[in-house]
């Protein structure tokens, strides 16, 4: 059973991380050939004030473009 694990910014829209969701498991069935049944994604959502990158958090770098 494949595993994807996602580190990443918090998805406030519900349907965006379905989508989400349905496009790696669609690209998951197509690289093992497996059911999407067999297919679990892990989405880890990180708030903006516990990321920090070049030693700065990314909250502190203003709004997002």
């Amino acid at each position: 059973m494949p595993v994807i694990t996602v580190e990443g910014p918090e998805m406030q829209d519900m349907d965006r991380r379905r989508a989400f969701a349905r496009a790696l498991t669609d690209a998951a069935v197509e690289a093992y050939g497996l059911p999407e049944s067999a297919m679990v994604v892990i989405m880890h959502e990180n708030p903006l004030e516990c990321v920090a990158s070049g030693g700065e958090l990314i909250c502190d770098r203003g709004p997002r473009e």
